[in-house]
């Protein structure tokens, strides 16, 4: 097929996305690489200073920073090398978690071009978190939302709320137009 005949990318309604999130699900542990140097993680994991440096980790992205929920923050690293990035953000659907999206997706970025290794964590590692590594997929590795789902998944269980979904969607369906008119 030529560049001409191919259908135009559509963003996949909010439940066909469900529905593949939800499909062959497998045991993942509580820290998974699912792109090169970049990790997904829990709680736990990012509280694991230990760990952390057995991983080589040099960034920490906190998508559940705050008092009322992993309040780790640069303070909890400052006897380590890591470089913190926190998102104060409620594992809610109606939060709005896109204002966050490009900073985050430019320090994991950032992270990864100085050849360093990022732990991206929430509370469990499966939404908040996954919603910003989706982001970065997206923003920075030119990557469609499904592409993206389909290359975390490879490696982790996942499943963001419907409202991150739902805002994912928009997310694709804006790099979609803006790839088209480039």
């Amino acid at each position: 097929m030529s560049p001409e005949e191919e259908p135009e990318y559509q963003t996949p309604p909010t439940c066909d996305l469900l529905s593949l999130l939800l499909k062959n699900r497998r045991p993942t542990g509580a820290v998974n690489e699912v792109w090169p140097n970049l990790y997904i993680g829990d709680a736990a994991t990012a509280q694991d200073k230990t760990l952390l440096v057995n991983l080589g980790i040099t960034h920490v992205v906190n998508a559940a920073d705050g008092p009322q929920h992993i309040n780790t923050g640069p303070h909890f690293y400052k006897d380590t090398d890591i470089l913190y990035h926190g998102v104060e953000a409620p594992d809610c659907k109606h939060f709005d978690l896109s204002p966050f999206f490009t900073e985050t997706a430019d320090f994991i970025h950032s992270a990864l071009n100085q050849k360093g290794k990022v732990l991206v964590h929430c509370a469990r590692g499966i939404s908040r978190s996954a919603t910003l590594v989706l982001a970065f997929l997206m923003i920075k590795e030119r990557r469609t939302l499904v592409d993206a789902l389909e290359a975390v998944r490879k490696h982790r269980n996942i499943l963001p709320n419907v409202g991150f979904l739902k805002q994912l969607c928009v997310l694709d369906s804006f790099l979609a137009l803006q790839r088209r008119t480039m």
